[in-house]
């Protein structure tokens, strides 16, 4: 995974203490079917995510990670879920933390596909035939998979 040039420089000042991040999950819908990546560091099945670059606005974040990763341009109809991750420690030491913006989103165009690097696989799965997913994961899909209403929290 590509850490953001903004985040490797607050790296150079705090070091390894923990640092609070915005990100953002994208749940892109086209018709029954959701899209998902298979991340190319735990092999784990994913909407796509990423984090909000500084001045970038989230509904943007998810627009353009989606493009990035899966090659999809998809259009941002609701926010549809405002979460907190666990701590996370990654193998250097390095401590984060997210609060994590859910976004349903429709899709435009575009045919999944690894474009980036941070993916080894993107393709559409049937909203009754998911792959297996985090509780967490579930959770931010469910909420989005609701076409209306209002964000959870």
């Amino acid at each position: 995974m590509a850490t953001p040039d903004f985040v490797l420089d607050l790296r150079a000042k705090i070091g390894t203490d923990p640092l609070w991040l915005c990100g953002v999950t994208a749940v892109v819908v086209k018709g029954e079917q959701v899209l998902m990546v298979k991340r190319a560091d735990n092999g784990a099945w994913t909407p796509v995510t990423g984090i909000v670059d500084p001045g970038e606005h989230p509904a943007t974040a998810a627009i353009r990670e989606t493009l990035e990763e899966a090659g999809i341009v998809a259009q941002v109809t609701r926010l549809a879920r405002v979460g907190v991750t666990r701590p996370v420690v990654y193998d250097n030491g390095d401590q984060t933390q997210f609060v994590d913006l859910t976004w349903r989103l429709e899709w435009r165009s575009g045919e999944p596909h690894p474009a980036d690097g941070e993916n080894t696989e993107a393709r559409w799965f049937g909203v009754r035939s998911l792959p297996s997913l985090s509780d967490d994961m579930a959770r931010r899909v469910g909420a989005a998979l609701l076409p209306h209403g209002e964000a959870e929290f």
